[in-house]
């Protein structure tokens, strides 16, 4: 049989897993975590924020481990320019992560540069001024023009794809939100409009929509043609540490 952690050469693995655990389990991942990555999350004021900062850099670091056939606390980490995190060996091994309100997001692949982000749908009650703020005035007026129902998961597909696409880019919050515009509309498929007002440099980028169980979207970007994708969802923490 093979193993969920053997990767083809042009395939995506999204792991969609929980980071709401027992005290003993954030123990455990504790362990794992760097010296620095400890320094970091004792800087933390809120516990349920350092819980969550341990769970997701724990679990990353036991995917990764799989992955790569080594311990999860010998995993190297290096960052970019702009704070993006990779593995220091073997190059060829790409991730990206995401958590919100108790969902975590994780993203590995071969030789590309990928972007995910997911978000917990929740009411804003400045929904819209956070659109006008940040978005391009064609996604504002596309919001606005949806039926009332349709605008709050609109809202956050529109923010998901975003961030996934600032993320891939490495170029993190030096990127103004409103300098490239996606599709927002929950019937349509995700796709770049322009970037930069570039058309043709957005046809040689991917966004894909990752559907997870209510009340969570997510989003997948990389500046290659679509990659055969596999989404693993599980219950909890433990399914993936214990194996």
């Amino acid at each position: 049989m093979r193993s969920p952690f053997e990767l083809d050469d042009q395939a995506i693995h999204l792991w969609a897993i929980p980071i709401e655990s027992s005290k003993s389990v954030v123990a455990r991942l504790y362990a794992l975590l760097s010296g620095d990555e400890q320094l970091r999350a004792a800087r933390f004021r809120y516990e349920d924020l350092q819980r969550s900062f341990i769970l997701a850099r724990g679990v990353l670091r036991v995917l990764l481990g799989r992955y790569l056939d080594v311990r999860p606390n010998n995993v190297q980490f290096l960052y970019g320019p702009k704070g993006k995190p990779a593995v220091a060996e073997p190059e060829w091994l790409s991730f990206n992560t995401s958590h919100s309100d108790g969902m975590a997001l994780f993203a590995i692949t071969r030789e590309c540069e990928i972007g995910v982000d997911v978000e917990r749908i929740r009411p804003l009650p400045d929904m819209y001024e956070i659109a006008r703020q940040f978005f391009c005035s064609e996604e504002t007026s596309e919001l606005m023009s949806l039926p009332i129902h349709q605008r709050e998961r609109a809202f956050y597909l529109c923010w998901t794809r975003k961030e996934a696409y600032i993320k891939a880019s490495g170029n993190g919050l030096s990127m103004p939100l409103d300098s490239f515009q996606v599709t927002l509309d929950p019937t349509e498929r995700a796709r770049f409009i322009h970037l930069d007002q570039d058309r043709d440099v957005a046809n040689s980028w991917t966004l894909t929509n990752i559907k997870l169980t209510d009340p969570y979207v997510a989003a997948l970007a990389y500046r290659e043609i679509e990659r055969p994708l596999r989404l693993t969802c599980l219950t909890e923490a433990t399914e993936l540490i214990d194996r």
